[in-house]
């Protein structure tokens, strides 16, 4: 297949580039979906403020949603593009359907959540009646109709994993354009809100799962389809949570976070609030490294399964490179321009929180682009505890005692809110020096074949 022959024989520089710049857009498109909902939310005549900080309320279960989605997204990609390179065409088949199965598990625990579970949750984080209120509105809407999300990122894995990450990008441009339409028409033409919103949001993330559907049903060929591969095979699913898992666990990781830190910036809703926009800003900036590890992972998985060992090392070596470049380049935006995201979040009362945010924080965008390719890197050679160690680091271990000794501290002494942002710095410094020794131990015990 042409696709296949790509993936074996293509200079990994190049088809780094060919793979990792879609998968980029596509991934930065993602993060343009939060972007948006706030710039127009905060734009709103009334309850702007509050319509703001709900958002970032809910931010953390909508991201352990895509958690759940992406990271089996993850397994099922790595494993079939390794499927694939072993040239197992009945087994290609089985990871590809069996990953459509978890998808469907996926939805009704979203479901489930969205009828049961919203209000306990917003309630610990505010007893803001109309904040309460708006995040209650806008999540159930997400939650229920989150069918669009979880299949697009399973299907957005199956077009990566035989080389045609294009046609992800396509899917997900529709969705976004989709989006940014119908905000403003929805939001202020409707009235509805917040709620308008939400809509917006699910009405485009379900025509980017259409258009993959269709993508994949007329292009995937390297594998056969049907109902009957969906049928639950145990080892298969447990091969691809061997893989995924770490990555379901790095980005629910990151939920958690968000969420422990509304907790800790609790005693100041303006900080709260800026927090909760810059992390979006900050998403645009690591979701591109989010972009080239889904690059990074299927090319070394691939190139694992053949037993290359050069076109492995390639792979490594050019998706550490291409990090690097970008997370230079997402530093430079963000540290030169973010009076401007200030004002396209009309930011109000939380404009010089949000700014020294963006000024400090981003000094760790470099450190936490490479952690990632890591975690690329370790997926694709089974090294899931490096992966999920490091995500702990990141995500828990230093970083959330670091910022509650940081707004003690605050509180006590009346300090400036934006020494809390400095933890932020010195975890992701941490984390990938840890990262590096874990890279270098793995190259070591995996790089080695019969």
């Amino acid at each position: 297949m042409e696709e296949n022959n790509k993936m074996k024989n293509e200079p990994v520089n190049k088809l780094m580039l060919q793979m990792g710049v879609p998968m980029i857009l596509s991934m930065a498109l993602q993060a343009v979906y939060n972007i948006v909902d706030s710039a127009f939310v905060g734009n709103m005549k009334e309850g702007s403020e509050a319509a703001l900080n709900a958002l970032t309320l809910v931010f953390p279960i909508q991201m352990l949603m895509v958690a759940l989605a992406i990271g089996t997204g993850v397994g099922v990609n790595a494993l079939l593009a390794r499927t694939l390179g072993q040239r197992n065409r009945e087994k290609a088949s089985k990871v590809a359907g069996n990953g459509l199965f978890l998808a469907t598990v996926i939805y009704v625990l979203c479901v489930l959540f969205g009828l049961f579970g919203i209000k306990a949750y917003i309630s610990s984080q505010t007893s803001d009646s109309l904040v309460l209120s708006m995040s209650e509105d806008y999540l159930r809407i997400c939650c229920l109709l989150s069918f669009g999300v979880v299949f697009f990122s399973i299907f957005e894995k199956l077009l990566q994993a035989t080389g045609r990450s294009l046609y992800s990008t396509i899917g997900q441009v529709a969705g976004a354009v989709i989006n940014m339409i119908l905000d403003p028409i929805l939001i202020y033409g409707f009235n509805l809100g917040v709620q308008g919103a939400a809509y917006a949001t699910v009405i485009g993330q379900i025509l980017s799962a259409l258009l993959l559907v269709v993508f994949h049903m007329r292009l995937n060929k390297e594998f056969d389809q049907g109902i009957t591969y969906m049928k639950p095979n145990k080892r298969i699913i447990k091969e691809i949570y061997s893989i995924g898992l770490p990555a379901i666990i790095a980005q629910a990781l990151m939920s958690f976070m968000v969420y422990a830190m509304n907790l800790i910036l609790k005693f100041d809703a303006s900080a709260q609030t800026a927090y909760g926009l810059f992390y979006k800003v900050q998403q645009f900036v690591l979701f591109m490294a989010f972009g080239l590890r889904d690059a990074i992972t299927p090319i070394i998985a691939f190139s694992y399964g053949m037993q290359n060992k050069k076109r492995v090392k390639d792979g490594i070596k050019y998706g550490l490179i291409y990090t690097i470049v970008l997370m230079v380049l997402g530093t430079l935006i963000t540290e030169l321009f973010p009076n401007f995201f200030a004002t396209l979040f009309n930011a109000g009362q939380s404009r010089i929180y949000f700014i020294s945010a963006v000024r400090i924080i981003s000094i760790s965008f470099l450190f936490a682009g490479v952690n990632i390719a890591f975690q690329g890197v370790y997926q694709a050679l089974n090294g899931g505890m490096e992966s999920l160690i490091v995500s702990l680091l990141r995500q828990v271990i230093l970083i959330l005692p670091l910022a509650w000794g940081f707004s003690k501290l605050v509180i006590q002494y009346d300090r400036d809110v934006s020494l809390i942002w400095y933890a932020f710095v010195i975890t992701e410094v941490l984390s990938c020096v840890v990262g590096w020794v874990f890279l270098r131990r793995i190259e070591k015990k995996k790089m080695v074949f019969d």
